[in-house]
């Protein structure tokens, strides 16, 4: 797999916290226009709102095998602290917490879509584990790296797991 820096993903179960965050949401097709979403539109709102340098994440809530891309909603996230109610559009809402597999990725918008159909499929199948309710998402944590030359990114990818 060429997506992640290594020629073998590794995953690592994690237990992750429930945080509370602020989101906008774009409805339409994955990839690039998510991309396009964060850059035009999400990052403009969060330098407005002096939430710059805090963890953010990324749901995407539609499975585009099963979906039609105009129908496919994402979240972009914020860490927030309780008591901090954004501004329309904004939302607030809750990542849950629990156990979590989680993979580390580096690479564009154009290849995440493989890594995640490999985490989804090759690695859950063989891991001893299924995929739970809570969604699946996408870490930047503060320190997410970003070539704007290529479009490379850095981030984690983060599916709910239980034990089978």
């Amino acid at each position: 797999m060429t997506v992640v820096a290594q020629a073998e993903p590794k995953v690592r179960v994690i237990e992750r916290r429930s945080t509370r965050v602020a989101y906008l949401r774009h409805t339409g097709a994955y990839g690039d226009a998510t991309s396009r979403f964060w850059t035009g539109t999400v990052v403009p709102w969060m330098l407005g709102q002096r939430l710059m340098g805090r963890p953010r994440f990324g749901i995407s809530h539609d499975d585009p095998s099963l979906t039609v891309p105009s129908k496919c909603r994402y979240d972009a996230c914020i860490e927030i602290e309780d008591g901090y109610q954004p501004p329309e559009p904004a939302r607030v809402a809750t990542i849950p917490g629990g156990p979590y597999a989680a993979m580390p990725f580096f690479g564009t918008s154009a290849q995440v879509a493989d890594a995640w159909a490999w985490l989804l499929s090759d690695w859950l199948r063989t891991s001893r584990l299924q995929q739970d309710f809570r969604p699946c998402f996408e870490h930047y944590p503060i320190d997410t790296r970003y070539d704007p030359a290529t479009g490379a990114f850095s981030c984690e990818l983060c599916v709910a797991v239980a034990l089978v």
